[in-house]
């Protein structure tokens, strides 16, 4: 009985030591939310994409819109609705990433560097996006632009305003991505 232990236990140490060496690293996504009173607003998505421009993965989305409200207000988080394909997914999908409108403050959402089929992405650069709609016709896309498999880094990323409206500007922002490369031992 002792040496079949003997023997599981390094075949559990290189298990383990290789599932950690195919995650390259975490990328953390911060930025200020404060909810704006009032509908048509409040609304917003997180995703990454490849250099190709493909969704590789939606970290966060709010529930209004990703359960069909961006059927009933399509002016919500449209660039996310679009890109990540959403009118073809099954409610198991959207439920993956999927909650309600978090509370004001500080958030935080994390990246683990796997697709949505929690496979590890290859090293190379990677777009990371934050949509929220403002109000109404008006939004922003934050956009940063990360190296998975290259050294530690933060990045401020940039904001594309659309639409004419100013009060609402300040719901979310500015937003930080920074990497924290793995330390495979």
């Amino acid at each position: 009985m002792i040496k079949s232990g003997y023997f599981l236990a390094p075949f559990l140490a290189l298990s383990l030591s290789g599932l950690a060496a195919q995650s390259s690293g975490n990328v953390e996504i911060r930025f200020s939310y404060a909810k704006q009173p009032g509908s048509g607003s409040n609304q917003f998505a997180i995703w990454v994409e490849d250099a190709q421009g493909q969704v590789i993965k939606t970290i966060y989305a709010t529930r209004f819109t990703a359960q069909g409200g961006w059927e009933r207000r399509p002016q919500s988080i449209p660039q996310w609705v679009k890109q990540s394909g959403l009118a073809r997914m099954n409610k198991a999908q959207i439920d993956a990433f999927t909650a309600a409108t978090p509370l004001a403050g500080i958030l935080r959402y994390q990246w683990d560097g796997t697709d949505q089929k929690r496979v590890p992405v290859p090293p190379g650069i990677y777009q990371v996006y934050v949509e929220a709609t403002l109000r109404g016709e008006n939004r922003v896309v934050y956009q940063a632009q990360v190296e998975i498999g290259g050294g530690p880094v933060e990045i401020q990323a940039q904001a594309r305003y659309f639409g004419t409206g100013e009060a609402e500007r300040n719901m979310i922002g500015p937003v930080t991505v920074q990497y924290k490369p793995r330390i495979n031992a």
